[in-house]
């Protein structure tokens, strides 16, 4: 599995991620603003929220849980299963979405199947449904890997994946830049920028040896 930062999104990069299967997490610059935990965010100048009105309907798995592929037009669900395909057309909004549906067999023996359905027991009979989400494809142009990556981000697992990876790799980039003052690089060539480079990490890794290496055994 790797993860990068926001600058290595682009579409060259998502799409050889995905035709060599590749676990890769790369979000795009506006990955945040799809994120709900970030919506107070706008609030900061006094806006309140309003409570939503009561709509009868429960809360369950959302769709973003859900693993959309927009290239192939597949969807996987929590459990793993992969739901069925319907169709692609526009909503009520003109935009563009890709319709899925579980099938009957998958949702009646789910063990999620409470959390996941507004009405499981439609399930339990021949004639009823799934569980049934759909995905937003922008622009109403053909989905493309970027797509892709961006429901990969957005998911649960890729939240959690990548906000690991924000404590993990920039405290070592903050240390080898702000304190080791490595700004920019004192050799020229390939092979002697590696070994400077090397260096400084070398160093780094001595100081969290030093630091927490006691702590770890």
């Amino acid at each position: 599995m790797i993860t990068a930062d926001t600058g290595f999104a682009n579409e060259a990069n998502m799409k050889y991620l995905h035709e060599r299967q590749i676990n890769g997490y790369v979000p795009d610059n506006k990955f945040r603003s799809r994120d709900p935990k970030f919506s107070h965010q706008k609030d900061k100048y006094g806006k309140r929220h309003q409570n939503p009105p009561d709509t009868g309907w429960k809360e369950v798995i959302p769709a973003s849980e859900f693993q959309f592929d927009p290239v192939n037009l597949r969807c996987i669900c929590p459990t793993g299963e992969s739901l069925k395909y319907h169709a692609t057309r526009a909503d009520q909004n003109g935009q563009s979405r890709a319709y899925f549906q579980g099938r009957l067999l998958q949702c009646r023996h789910c063990p999620k199947k409470h959390q996941c359905m507004q009405n499981p027991d439609a399930a339990n009979h021949r004639k009823g449904k799934g569980r049934q989400v759909s995905f937003i494809i922008e622009n109403k142009r053909l989905p493309n890997y970027t797509d892709w990556m961006k429901y990969r981000v957005d998911s649960q697992q890729g939240k959690q994946i990548y906000s690991h990876r924000m404590s993990v790799v920039e405290p070592v980039f903050g240390n080898i830049g702000s304190n080791k003052k490595l700004n920019r690089f004192s050799l020229r060539g390939k092979k002697k920028v590696q070994g400077q480079w090397q260096l400084y990490c070398l160093v780094h890794n001595i100081e969290k040896l030093a630091n927490y290496g006691r702590m770890a055994a």
